[in-house]
């Protein structure tokens, strides 16, 4: 084997390799973003203010704001349009309830200019938001090679070989407080995971879309249970008059009655729809 030989082959295998090691730092690793509602409600440190004894006095229909928590800046973080995107399709899921007002989906811009209790009440005041609905998130995500990931040494098999594993994990929270008395209200959570496999060049936009997708579907799975949370403190509402003081606004047609006059009616209907079941479906008898 002649010397040109040799040096040629090292040659060529330094530079598929320096070509795998670069397609592995523009694709893979470990990355990920998240913001902090405590950090951002109590920085530096502070001591959250004792409304344990404050009572909640809010007038339906409600008027809401929603916006997504303060997190970090950088290459892994979610974009401003998609916060956007994705805080309207939870207010498209609310909107049609008697005793909320309006929605108003709020940038974090906005919040990032004044944090602390004091900068959510001086923004949701901004807006004319009698309620704040802050939504709080942190995704990871990682890519790693698997043994098969030697064939990588070869372009070829940078290509057409799928040994990278994907994995994108990501937990949202919507904590809802009373903005005049800065007490949480409730709270409700979504989470998802999800993983795959590709090749080394394909990882960089696999992970990206992994992360839009496992991102949405946490959303999802927040705004639903955000729902079942918000028919549970009315319920709360109804058996403790210290949750919170509940009342229509003058004028507004719903009464003194609040939030037991909804449950009535919910009530109601729900006994109302199942004769109306039995006469379309029948009683139970077996389907001849």
């Amino acid at each position: 084997m002649s010397k040109k030989f040799l040096l040629a082959l090292v040659s060529a295998t330094l530079f598929l390799t320096g070509c795998s090691t670069f397609w592995d730092w523009s694709g893979g690793g470990r990355n990920g973003t998240s913001s902090s509602l405590v950090d951002y409600l109590y920085p530096n440190g502070e001591v959250p203010p004792d409304v344990q004894d404050t009572i909640p006095h809010l007038e339906l229909p409600l008027r809401v704001g929603i916006a997504f928590v303060p997190g970090q800046a950088g290459p892994g973080s979610i974009s401003e349009a998609t916060k956007m995107q994705l805080l309207e399709q939870v207010k498209s899921n609310f909107m049609d309830r008697e005793y909320i007002a309006h929605i108003e989906v709020i940038p974090d811009t906005y919040l990032r200019s004044s944090n602390g209790v004091t900068g959510m009440q001086q923004v949701a005041r901004l807006y004319g938001m009698d309620v704040m609905a802050l939504v709080s998130y942190d995704q990871v995500a990682v890519s790693e090679e698997n043994p098969s990931g030697i064939l990588y040494w070869t372009i070829v098999g940078s290509y057409f070989i799928k040994a990278t594993s994907n994995e994108v994990q990501t937990f949202v929270d919507t904590a809802v407080f009373d903005v005049e008395t800065a007490r949480l209200l409730f709270r409700a959570p979504g989470a998802h995971a999800m993983s795959d496999r590709s090749t080394l060049v394909e990882a960089g936009e696999v992970v990206r879309r992994a992360k839009d997708e496992s991102f949405a579907a946490a959303m999802n799975e927040m705004t639903a249970n955000l729902a079942v949370e918000l028919d549970g403190f009315r319920e709360r509402v109804q058996e403790d008059p210290t949750v919170a003081d509940v009342k229509w606004r003058p004028g507004s047609g719903g009464g003194s009655l609040g939030w037991l006059l909804l449950g009535v009616l919910a009530v109601f209907g729900a006994r109302r729809a199942i004769p109306d079941q039995k006469r379309k479906y029948g009683t139970g008898h077996p389907i001849s």
